[in-house]
């Protein structure tokens, strides 16, 4: 049986990630889970018994230990690492934002393979994540639909460029006076995915495309430029890869993300559950450039692609704390855009990444700089 670890195990990709260990009964054993406050975790503990739990919020923590006596239980971002330094045959990282980096690096450093669902650990991290993967020989297998299918779809070489397919996200249709006044309540009602809050705001303002753009470029070494976006409302055509001599590749499903996960848990094997089928019989599959205008996070994103460096760490550190802004209802929805360029004007010097330390430095930085903006409004 595969050994798992499930970072984020009460989230979106966390708990489909274990709808997968059901229904691959004797496949895999759930060594290790992970979350930050959310009492599904005691469900979790009691069906899949795992020997080792970290847990945010200390009084949760004290409660499984008085409750479960055979599982060790750790405490604080330091027990993510804690538990992710352990011997496993996978890590699944389904934890959200830049705190997911640390215990991707821990998990390397580990010799445990990665099933990457945590964006920002490329984002922010990926010109010390990848290359010290490549040191370690691990692999890391991509969870996101869109890396997935661009992962199942690279049978050849001479690649002449990647097209990452976005839904368009629930504003898709508003017009760029509609978006002035649009509400966060109204972003959540994405038209094809269910998926948490962070991710599903970030689908409206198109920056989710930005940031997979950069997961992209690092996942598969390839340049910003050669990395194209079309919006493709049915969400069946999940990516592309064009050749050289014009073919091209692409990976279609229903779009039900157990189905990516399913394929990064199994590698190197197929899986043989379909969850959903889409029936091809009288649909229509489109595709529109995307509007940068109209959405101008997807535009600041691929300038952060082309400088890399502390770029991208600056644009998703902000975008972090203006995406929880936005849910508050404390800003606008052009408000995110403005101020990650505020920003970036402030911190961006064209400097590289020399460590680890210096992203989570200018990540505080930038994090205190925009939330100081958003209270002075």
């Amino acid at each position: 049986m595969k050994k798992i670890c499930i970072l984020g195990s009460t989230g979106s990709i966390g708990t489909q990630a274990l709808e997968v260990v059901d229904k691959y009964e004797g496949k895999f054993e759930v060594e290790a889970l992970c979350c930050a406050s959310n009492r599904l975790i005691l469900k979790q503990i009691e069906k899949y018994k795992p020997k080792f739990v970290a847990i945010l919020d200390t009084n949760l923590a004290n409660e499984i230990k008085n409750k479960f006596d055979d599982v060790e239980v750790f405490t604080g971002h330091e027990g993510i690492c804690n538990i992710a330094q352990k011997k496993y045959d996978l890590v699944i990282n389904a934890l959200v934002g830049i705190s997911g980096l640390r215990p991707t690096i821990t998990a390397i450093e580990a010799h445990n393979n990665i099933a990457l669902a945590n964006k920002e650990t490329l984002v922010a991290g990926g010109d010390i994540v990848m290359p010290l993967a490549k040191k370690k020989g691990i692999k890391i297998l991509p969870v996101d639909s869109e890396h997935s299918a661009i992962w199942q779809s690279l049978t050849a070489k001479n690649v002449s460029r990647i097209l990452l397919t976005a839904s368009g996200g629930a504003f898709r249709d508003k017009t760029k006076e509609e978006l002035v006044n649009a509400k966060a309540v109204d972003a959540l009602k994405h038209p094809n995915w269910d998926m948490g809050a962070k991710v599903t705001i970030d689908s409206a303002t198109l920056m989710n495309k930005g940031l997979e753009i950069i997961e992209a470029m690092h996942l598969f070494d390839v340049d910003c430029d050669d990395i194209k976006v079309l919006v493709h409302r049915q969400s069946v055509v999940h990516s592309m890869v064009e050749y050289q001599d014009g073919s091209v590749i692409a990976q279609l499903s229903y779009p039900d993300m157990r189905l990516p996960i399913q394929i990064a848990m199994l590698y190197p094997e197929r899986g043989n559950f379909a969850f959903e089928k889409f029936d091809f019989v009288g649909k229509n599959l489109s595709f529109e450039d995307a509007d940068e205008e109209r959405f101008p996070c997807l535009k600041i994103a691929k300038y952060c692609a082309k400088q890399r460096g502390l770029a991208p760490v600056i644009m998703n550190g902000a975008n972090e704390i203006l995406v929880k802004a936005y849910l508050d209802n404390k800003i606008g929805f052009y408000d995110i855009p403005y101020y990650i360029e505020q920003a970036l004007k402030t911190f961006y010097h064209g400097e590289r990444i020399t460590d680890e330390q210096q992203i989570y430095d200018t990540d505080d930085k930038v994090r205190e700089y925009v939330l100081n903006l958003i209270e002075s409004r």
